[in-house]
């Protein structure tokens, strides 16, 4: 573990093939749609309990964020103790949805290319807004660096999706994975995985792979497992 960013934790649930969704389109959710499976609805809930013991600042995506439907919520009345770290380059979060996770969460930490992004004028009137740019590409490894030295996150769970999880994988930035699996088989070659991003080409790569140590298995409810792995970077 590099002791000079968070200790991170990739938490995600999966089917027993690694899928991240049902399908390769916007309008199927594993929120959604999982739930309605009979076999799979049963168990689901493992997943949720499970997720209120990660840690209190969680790393994701703005494009995840307004697949939920943040842009449309109302503001939040109460306030949770946990701070977001979103990625939202395009972007893909409104100013609506700004104020909605401003009113939601202890601290919102906006990582964008945009520099016309909304949040950079919410962050103004808003104290618990903070937007940090990047010129082109993010640097992810200065931007965990950061995250430790300059906001005092020392421990982060991430649960983006499979491309954004494949680029902090191949530099290193996980040290462990917390896997739910649903007794389910998805299918599908253009359904998202838990590890997507660009395939390795030929055996000169193969050190981009990452091994794995098996550190607990959990056998839930309802046919669901709990898998904890240490990543050996």
């Amino acid at each position: 573990m590099n002791m000079k960013i968070p200790k991170t934790t990739l938490y995600m649930i999966s089917s027993l093939d690694g899928k991240i969704s049902s399908g390769d389109s916007d309008r199927v959710d594993v929120d959604q749609d999982w739930k309605n499976i009979k076999g799979v609805k049963e168990g689901l809930y493992q997943y949720y309990e499970l997720e209120k013991s990660t840690d209190l600042a969680s790393f994701n995506t703005g494009k995840v964020m307004a697949k939920i439907g943040v842009n449309d919520k109302k503001i939040s009345k109460n306030r949770i103790p946990v701070k977001f770290i979103l990625i939202d380059n395009k972007p893909y979060l409104k100013e609506s949805g700004l104020k909605y996770l401003s009113s939601w969460l202890k601290h919102v930490y906006i990582v964008t290319t945009n520099k016309k992004h909304p949040a950079l004028a919410l962050q103004k009137q808003l104290n618990n807004i903070s937007v940090l740019v990047y010129n082109k590409t993010i640097d992810f490894e200065d931007l965990f660096k950061k995250l430790k030295q300059d906001y005092g996150i020392n421990r982060m769970t991430i649960q983006s999706g499979g491309t954004m999880n494949c680029t902090l994988l191949r530099l290193g930035l996980i040290d462990r994975v917390s896997l739910v699996v649903a007794p389910l088989l998805v299918g599908g070659a253009t359904t998202p995985t838990l590890i997507d991003g660009e395939a390795i080409h030929s055996i000169k790569e193969l050190n981009k792979l990452k091994v794995l140590q098996l550190i607990k298995v959990s056998k839930l409810k309802h046919s669901y497992l709990h898998l904890l792995y240490k990543v050996i970077n």
